[in-house]
């Protein structure tokens, strides 16, 4: 039914739907949704400079700001909201697990939409897109100074003044903005030269600086209880991930208050400020503009908002070629998607590469271009068998005909040729996610002169954003539905890629003999593990107090993993049991936190399938949560032998006893077997923890020989903490009733507390050793990456190794040795006879704290954390 006070109004050149237009949004002041809307396109013409390129995440208060004693309720978006017109083009931004369309601001209509919806801040990072729709560097520096308690603005423009001085010196022209709430922002253009972890280093070391200056003001760490009586100096807001309330942007105070840009003379008034909207639209009006500086011109405002038509999507091809030297086609224009009849099917090759490494491309027409894959072992022509496929640039079109030498020194150089190539029916295609396509070669083809359906599906877990997984699927068209097909029969298959192994005999007719069930799903299919942030007691506490209703688990000394169980006869129906197995049918597969598997390290957990019962043995599986540990004499989980039993040499501890592996389960994310049919499967993703928990003990009882479900704690959190070091344990993990379970990310509904410290390190180096190590390693040398992500030397841990484990580390480390230390801090002392590695692996310490310089303090070597990658290294004390 439509509002009757809906109205719609013309806005340049677009037609825009609004409501509620009287609704107040500020109570204090009555500022109404319409005054907000006159606001925003009244400083258009300032702040569409500011915005124009950047993508913008809103903070919207749907109902109002409310009152200081009864605060509205307010919530961040990214994506474009599904309602809003399809004239607002977006801007796409992967994450680490998953990906989201920013809109743009490109015109004034844009601000009146974010005004419709009640999106009163806009926030935006440092940096803008280019036009092949990707982040470039950032192209201004921002530096929020924040003040603490029992300090004010005059303080702030103190203490702006004192980095205005700096950043003159670095040849850097300082912009102030009052934030619209406590304090201010100072912005410095920048040429887009650098990247935001060099920004960041650069401006880290500016607030470092002028703490040292000014140790009675000024403090540049995110330790909030440090901060009374100074001004916090925060240089975070440059990291590529961060945003900053945008200049002339509303703010969601009681009174509507504007992040204003400022001059230097303004700041010098002793009866500083911050603005409303009334004081900058007078301000506007008057032609006062003190940051037109860092805005875009009109012309530089179109090409920052090209709509996805508009992005060259060869930009990043064309870098890595030189036309002069290379055979392969480097057309100079941007591509032009084809207009494709209604009879005609988008192109595919496929190319055998043979480069540094032999590979095969698979490359399908999108969007004007081949999208394209680097398969190493090349497109799989059996069941059950998944390669990976590496994302590459996009490549022309014209690229679907190349065959040639792309000369030695160049981009790929090699040989290539064609394996096969033809047209594909696109069934699926999610950007960025998956892709359904059936392929129809040639004859002759590598892909044996039939139509294949292969599936597509990133695989984030495996590392990076690019790797992504290729299978041919379970169900493939018959050869007569290739295009063109007759009742001529085909030629016989082509020969595989070299890799490529036996046929597959799961096609309905079994041969003689017997073999075990093949799982029918993979690691891509299991979801990744939700991630527990560090906390205190108190936090927790407090939550209790406030009425949140909480519950405690046990940590467990040990790797995360993701079970898929499919039950006997659970699965699809052209498995092949082996019938004289017990469990005939039943499948289990583990992944762990990064998306290896660890199947093969712990046959033991195909008990799962035997243990479910309830609705996961009618649905005929589950996808399961827990901890994989090793247990010593005394039934505890150690670390140490953990590592022996997943490592290369013999599964047993120091005396020669065999080491027992024990599954803890602790949450249920999905009844039914995952790759499976949807019709089978319950997602329990988006149900309460509590729920979870519950439906967990029911499919699982308290588990079995091998498989172990403890219950949750639900007394107080100070029985659960002392339960935690009567059992030796690591400590305590809070988990709130009503949590969803967000998947691959780190939610604030579950907290880890530890009763033992233990830190993730980075290893960089080792130190020779003497005395009784003398010829082998003394110590390690390791690092921290931190707030910013920016690898920071954290000192040496000598203790906690065995003998072997010694010529262990050193066998790998060696690998990856390095003639350079991966960081620039680490001391004289320690550099005299070391020798580094690259930064790539992970292990765990115990220790006494941390000291003053934030080092590690009393560090003992746990062992290798290979689920873990550096970027996820954080400190935790």
């Amino acid at each position: 039914m439509a509002r009757s006070d809906r109205k719609v109004f013309t806005v340049g050149k677009r037609r825009l739907s609004v409501s509620s237009l009287d609704k107040v949004l500020y109570p204090e002041t009555g500022t109404t949704k319409a005054d907000v809307m006159h606001y925003y396109l009244s400083v258009a013409e300032v702040l569409l400079p500011q915005l124009a390129g950047r993508p913008v995440t809103r903070k919207r208060w749907v109902d109002g700001v409310g009152t200081q004693e009864d605060p509205g309720e307010v919530f961040f978006r990214k994506d474009l909201e599904d309602s809003a017109p399809d004239w607002i083009t977006t801007g796409r931004i992967v994450h680490s697990h998953r990906a989201n369309n920013y809109p743009l601001a490109t015109e004034p209509a844009v601000l009146a939409w974010f005004a419709q919806v009640a999106a009163l801040e806009l926030h935006t990072p440092q940096w803008r897109f280019g036009r092949n729709g990707q982040p470039r560097n950032p192209d201004r520096m921002v530096l929020d100074l924040d003040p603490g308690e029992g300090v004010g603005l005059a303080e702030c423009a103190e203490v702006a003044r004192w980095c205005h001085e700096v950043l003159d010196g670095m040849g850097l022209e300082a912009h102030p903005v009052t934030s619209g709430s406590k304090g201010i922002h100072l912005y410095a253009a920048l040429d887009g030269t650098h990247n935001s972890e060099q920004v960041s280093a650069v401006a880290r070391e500016l607030a470092r600086a002028l703490e040292a200056d000014h140790p009675d003001l000024v403090i540049s760490t995110m330790k909030r209880a440090s901060r009374a009586g100074r001004v916090f100096l925060d240089w975070s807001q440059n990291n590529a991930s961060k945003t900053t309330v945008a200049p002339y942007s509303l703010r969601g105070r009681v009174r509507p208050t504007v992040a204003a840009p400022r001059s230097w003379e303004e700041l010098a008034d002793p009866d500083l400020a911050q603005l409303d909207l009334h004081q900058v639209l007078e301000r506007v009006a008057e032609g006062i503009d003190p940051l037109a500086a860092l805005g875009l011109d009109a012309g530089e405002q179109a090409d920052a908002g090209a709509s996805p038509a508009a992005v060259d999507r060869l930009e990043t091809y064309r870098s890595m070629r030189d036309p002069e030297r290379t055979a392969e086609p480097v057309p100079a224009e941007a591509p032009v998607e084809r207009d494709l009849g209604a009879d005609e099917l988008p192109s595919f090759v496929i190319q055998e590469h043979h480069a540094s490494s032999l590979h095969w491309d698979f490359r399908l027409e999108h969007s004007g271009v081949l999208v394209s894959w680097a398969v190493p072992k090349g497109p799989p022509l059996e069941h059950d068998t998944n390669r990976l496929a590496v994302m590459t640039e996009d490549h022309p079109l014209e690229y679907g005909t190349f065959e040639g030498t792309i000369a030695k020194g160049e981009y790929g150089a090699g040989e290539v040729s064609i394996w096969d190539a033809g047209v594909y029916e696109r069934e699926k295609w999610r950007e960025g996610k998956e892709v359904i396509a059936v392929l129809h070669g040639r004859p002759d083809g590598g892909l044996g002169g039939v139509p294949r359906r292969f599936a597509l599906i990133q695989a984030t877990g495996m590392g990076s954003e690019r790797n992504w997984l290729v299978r041919l699927t379970d169900e493939q068209p018959d050869a007569d539905q290739a295009p063109g097909a007759d009742d001529t029969p085909g030629p016989d298959p082509a020969p595989k890629p070299a890799a490529e192994k036996a046929p597959s005999t799961r096609s309905g007719t079994r041969r003689a003999g017997r073999r075990k069930a093949t799982p029918g799903f993979t690691v891509a299919d299991l979801p990744a593990a939700m991630l527990a942030t560090s906390g205190t007691p108190e936090q927790v506490r407090q939550s209790v107090a406030a009425g949140e209703d909480w519950a405690f688990e046990m940590k467990w000394d040990g790797y995360r993993v993701v079970a898929g169980v499919r039950t006997a006869g659970g699965g699809e129906e052209d498995h092949v049991p082996d019938e004289d197995q017990p469990g005939q049918g039943a499948a289990v597969v583990l992944a762990s936190r990064n998306g290896k598997e660890l199947t093969a390290a712990f046959p033991a957990a195909l008990e799962l399938a035997d243990l479910l019962t309830g609705e996961a043995a009618e649905r005929g599986g589950a996808v399961l949560d827990g901890e994989l540990v090793a247990l010593d004499a005394r039934g505890r989980p150690d670390f140490g032998l953990l590592q022996a039993a997943l490592g290369d040499g013999p599964n047993t501890d120091e005396e020669g006893h065999p080491i027992e592996l024990r599954y803890i389960v602790f949450d249920l994310l999905q009844l039914g077997p995952p790759g499976g049919p949807e019709s089978a499967q319950r997602s329990l993703l988006r149900t309460p923890w509590a729920e979870r928990r519950a439906l967990l003990t029911e499919v699982l009882g308290d588990g079995g020989e091998a498989v172990s479900v403890p219950p949750a704690h639900t007394g107080t959190l100070a029985q659960a903490e002392r339960a935690s070091r009567e059992l030796g344990l690591e400590g305590v993990v809070a988990k709130r009733a009503d949590a969803v379970y967000l998947p691959g990310q780190r939610g604030q509904a579950w907290v880890k507390l530890k009763t033992q410290r233990h830190q993730e390190v980075v290893v960089i180096g080792a130190r020779e050793g003497r005395g009784g190590r003398s010829g082998g390693i003394g110590s390690l040398l390791v690092a921290v990456p931190d707030e910013d992500g920016q690898l920071r030397y954290a000192g040496r841990v000598g203790t906690g190794f065995s003998a072997a484990q010694l010529r262990d580390i050193e066998k790998t480390l060696r690998r990856i040795e390095r003639r350079t230390p991966p960081v620039d801090d680490v001391p004289a002392a320690d550099r005299s006879d070391a020798w580094w590695v690259t930064a790539k692996r992970v292990g765990e310490v115990a220790l006494a704290g941390r000291t003053r310089d934030g080092r590690l303090r009393q560090a003992a070597w746990r062992g290798w954390r290979p689920d873990k990658a550096p970027g996820e290294v954080r400190w935790e004390l």
